[in-house]
């Protein structure tokens, strides 16, 4: 997949079929229009192109509104498309100036002069150009005299794409790691630096990794205890390198029983001792264990932890056997 983030100088595209969105998390609603968009390209013998964001055009346009936390950050979101064989990503700089063209440049001097699309899959209440003024009826009477095949992604998928990423948050936020992985079509992740800690965790027998996020706008479940699988800088391998899956627990919040009020993301990975401060660890959040509590004291805290790691042991044993007997 080529990424371009400079839209003065696109490439000429061969017979494009676009689609145009935030695509946030690139999950299972998403998937059903790329897969529209790759038949339609397969068919005339074109080029998938996907027109996304950057910023989240809600940064730019509404200081009123809330910050909205992203399922996946723009790195991420070029891998989950880049696995899916899109042929371009075009990432906008969204900004003021672009958010100030009208609805008519927007397809004029965006759209038709830089894509030249043969083919633009869009869904009938898609808005855009300044004051969202521009609509899919418009782009129908730009494809009548400009040529352009337009087709209509139905409002009940569009419904459906609208419900997944926002209940993808939401269950993400109340903790429900089920609904969000199964909205996903695959294990929410999130990456950070390991930085130093208190290092508590090690004088309990149970050594974490603290984990420091770079990218604040990326979505952190709700606090508590999940069942995780880790990797270690998985961008620095190539692709051919065999990535190492790392079994563990982590803990998301405040640490009630220190009583020091400090959020933290800890991971303890079974089986490994590396020193790995400064790395950066991807997380694989699998399944919900259990909301965080306060308990009377150290030892009452090590003795839950022990119970943690044996239904941690038993998840990933469960998760074993099923896929034995599916063989």
């Amino acid at each position: 997949m080529q990424v371009h983030q400079d839209i003065v100088h696109l490439p000429s595209f061969k017979n494009a079929v676009l689609t145009i969105g935030t695509f946030d998390g690139v999950h299972l609603g998403h998937r059903q229009i790329l897969l529209q968009l790759k038949a339609e390209a397969e068919r005339i013998k074109g080029e998938t192109v996907i027109i996304t964001f950057h910023p989240h055009p809600r940064k730019v346009i509404s200081s009123a509104q809330p910050p909205i936390s992203l399922i996946n950050t723009i790195e991420e979101k070029i891998e989950l498309l880049e696995a899916l064989k899109i042929d371009h990503l075009v990432v906008v700089p969204f900004d003021q100036r672009f958010s100030q063209m009208s609805a008519q440049e927007y397809i004029e001097e965006f759209l038709l002069e830089k894509f030249q699309p043969h083919t633009i899959i869009i869904g009938y209440d898609h808005h855009f150009g300044k004051g969202r003024s521009g609509n899919y009826l418009l782009l129908e009477e730009y494809s009548k005299k400009s040529g352009f095949r337009l087709i209509e992604i139905s409002s009940h998928t569009i419904a459906e794409n609208a419900v997944s990423s926002t209940r993808i948050r939401q269950s993400l936020t109340e903790g429900d790691i089920d609904a969000a992985n199964n909205l996903l079509g695959y294990d929410y992740f999130f990456e950070g630096k390991v930085i130093e800690g208190n290092r508590l965790g090690r004088t309990l027998g149970y050594p974490t990794a603290n984990l420091e996020i770079s990218d604040k706008e990326k979505l952190i479940p709700a606090y508590g205890i999940y069942v995780v699988e880790a990797e270690l800088e998985r961008r620095v391998l190539s692709k051919k390198a065999e990535i190492r899956r790392l079994k563990g627990m982590m803990s998301i919040g405040i640490r009630p029983t220190l009583s020091d009020g400090k959020f933290m993301i800890e991971i303890n990975l079974f089986d490994f001792n590396e020193d790995i401060y400064g790395r950066t660890l991807r997380v694989y959040v699998k399944k919900y264990l259990r909301p965080e509590m306060k308990f009377d004291g150290l030892e009452a805290l090590k003795e839950q932890l022990a119970k943690d790691k044996k239904d941690t042991l038993a998840y990933f044993h469960t998760r074993i056997d099923a896929n034995r007997g599916a063989n």
